[in-house]
């Protein structure tokens, strides 16, 4: 009787691991179910985003072009210009010349993004248009792909990829990020829409409309259109590091939807994966510097003029980064 018992009671906690194994394998199916739908909507979503925000472009070719496409499969370093331009925002509607222009060169090898800012007056030979001018024009003749090449010429490396964002875009990006926070130097006010947003001294926290402010103030700063680029880098670099950080679908979502309606790009989605998984690391670091020139007048109008000495030690660090023979 008592060995009956024991069977019995053997038999019944088979029955009840069984029945806790069943129950397991069961919530583990239904999870990766879960996360086979989260997964392919997530797929679908970034797709029809990178659909909606691709365009291709014309190019003039120039001495610095390279003689293949730069391969991302290889995690070779690449190129892109990053251009802000001054539509979308504050009532623009025309198409207007590049507000902002920065070259990035992002190199897998050594997990690092150099971040160039190039002044909007500086005197540059405008590709594929046959003039001297200020380098922001070429977007103003020719868009991004004279745009790349004028900047390819000046700096005499390979532009690869372009990305057009316009000042709306810049307001949603943060808002879709939750905001950013930057160490802010120089204490203002600036107006826009009759609200008037204050800039404190130290780490200062900004969303939508305040960050707008904080990217477009260049009068009341002593640096001019510098002090207004070195707050575009810290903005652009801590808006990476926000998405970098996205964990939520509620986020991502915003941050897709910001880019459909603000941005344009050549890179095609089977690229932007790439960069995804393979040059993820290489956006963790970024180098921010400024390509600086000296003010002159000429016809009644002012450039900044780069001197050969600074040019040529920025064409020297950017091929560096890219990993071009000097």
């Amino acid at each position: 009787m008592a060995e009956k018992r024991r069977k019995k009671h053997k038999s019944s906690k088979r029955s009840i691991w069984k029945k806790v194994m069943i129950t397991i394998i069961a919530l583990v199916g239904v999870l990766i179910v879960a996360i086979g739908i989260v997964f392919a909507k997530l797929y679908s979503d970034v797709s029809k985003s990178a659909k909606a925000t691709y365009a291709s472009v014309e190019r003039t070719a120039t001495s610095a072009d390279r003689d293949s496409e730069v391969d991302l499969s290889k995690k070779e370093p690449f190129s892109v210009l990053l251009l802000g331009v001054d539509t979308g925002a504050l009532g623009r509607t025309y198409k207007g010349r590049s507000d902002s222009m920065m070259v990035a060169t992002v190199n897998p090898n050594d997990n690092k993004t150099l971040l160039v800012s190039l002044e909007r007056d500086t005197y540059a030979t405008i590709v594929g248009h046959g003039t001297e001018d200020k380098i922001n024009h070429a977007y103003a003749f020719g868009g991004a792909g004279m745009s790349m090449d004028t900047v390819s010429n000046l700096l005499d490396i390979p532009i690869d990829h372009y990305i057009v964002i316009n000042m709306e875009g810049i307001q949603q990006l943060v808002d879709a990020v939750g905001g950013v926070d930057v160490n802010n130097t120089l204490k203002f006010d600036y107006t826009q829409d009759d609200v008037t947003y204050t800039y404190d001294i130290g780490k200062i926290h900004l969303e939508g409309m305040k960050a707008l402010g904080y990217l477009r103030m260049r009068y009341d700063d002593p640096e001019g259109d510098y002090g207004r680029q070195r707050r575009q880098r810290a903005v652009v670099t801590a808006i990476a590091k926000k998405v970098l950080s996205l964990n939520g679908v509620t986020q991502y979502k915003a941050l897709l939807d910001a880019m459909e309606d603000n941005v344009l790009t050549d890179l095609t989605f089977d690229q932007m994966k790439q960069i995804a998984l393979d040059y993820r690391d290489a956006f963790k670091t970024i180098d921010p510097q400024q390509l600086k020139g000296t003010g002159f007048m000429q016809d009644g109008v002012s450039y900044q003029r780069v001197s050969e000495e600074d040019l040529k030690a920025m064409q020297d660090q950017l091929k560096t980064e890219l990993e071009i023979n000097q």
